[in-house]
């Protein structure tokens, strides 16, 4: 069993040597100068040794004072840092949010740095799958859907319909439709079949055009990697106008030529029968700004 004077002697001892002043541990603490007094005497009556030596206007510690006061100090700096790790973490809470692998690595990555501006005490984990997921269970509290919808069990918000169209990089130079019959057209397959899913087959025909699968076209799975493979200017790519937005107005991409073909709509998706947590709720709003002004809409 420890054998310890009362914590608020310490306390006292601790802020008066910091400070050099009974007045000024008073304001910290927020006591009265004479209540400082009587615990810095309780503590010195506890010990049987002087610890302050009384001046006009400071008090200085006694050879006594000053070997008691760095341990005091560290221990409550530890103290403190513990019992913040300690509240920091119960009060910390988590927001999953799933999404496509490109969505996610395009688009919603980069912005989460916004977030946590805004929430530090909320953490994102972005869950990045092409399939999709079940937001009433408990693993998901909310998923960024791509698709016509709509989604049974689940309360979904259409955010905006997206666009498709041939982009590369400005290194290619000035290219033309023309141009495709001999330059890489990068493309991207799709997890599930759709006749409405944005294809060159479908842009082709949109643009009054033949169409014929040429041998060695880029194909990826992906629709990001796609998209970096435009960047790094190893052909044109017919990608979401959505994700390569940002691209866009930074010249890192360009649209050389039309026409733009409809793709499908980007989906908020929350459980129908879940009473969102305030932390959840915050994302979902900040998702719903971001998307509204980050998306290209039709």
């Amino acid at each position: 069993m420890r054998r310890l004077p009362p914590l608020s002697s310490l306390r006292a001892f601790e802020a008066a040597a910091r400070h050099g002043s009974f007045k000024q541990a008073a304001n910290e603490l927020a006591v009265t100068p004479t209540a400082i007094s009587h615990q810095i005497r309780f503590l010195e009556e506890y010990t049987g040794l002087a610890l302050f030596e009384r001046q006009v206007r400071k008090v200085v510690l006694t050879e006594a004072g000053a070997q008691l006061y760095p341990v005091l100090r560290d221990g409550f700096n530890t103290f403190e840092a513990a019992l913040g790790r300690v509240t920091h973490g119960a009060a910390r809470r988590e927001v999953t949010i799933s999404a496509t692998s490109a969505f996610t690595a395009v688009w919603l990555a980069p912005r989460v740095a916004r977030f946590s501006q805004l929430h530090p005490g909320i953490d994102l984990l972005l869950h990045a799958s092409d399939a999709t997921v079940d937001v009433a269970g408990a693993e998901v509290d909310i998923a960024i859907r791509y698709g016509s919808g709509p989604y049974a069990g689940a309360h979904a918000e259409p955010m905006c319909s997206d666009r498709f169209a041939p982009v590369a990089s400005p290194a290619m130079g000035a290219l033309t439709p023309g141009d495709l019959a001999h330059v890489p057209m990068i493309e991207f397959r799709w997890l599930h079949p759709h006749p409405l899913n944005p294809t060159w087959e479908l842009w082709h025909a949109s643009a009054g055009m033949p169409w014929q699968r040429r041998p060695g076209q880029l194909r990826f799975s992906d629709e990001g990697h796609a998209i970096q493979a435009a960047l790094a200017g190893q052909g044109v790519a017919l990608v979401s106008l959505s994700l390569v937005a940002d691209d866009l107005v930074a010249g890192r991409l360009v649209q050389p030529f039309g026409p733009e073909i409809a793709g499908h709509t980007y989906h908020l998706v929350t459980s129908a029968g879940r009473t969102l947590e305030p932390h959840v709720q915050a994302a979902l709003d900040w998702l719903r700004d971001e998307m509204r002004t980050g998306l290209r809409p039709a």
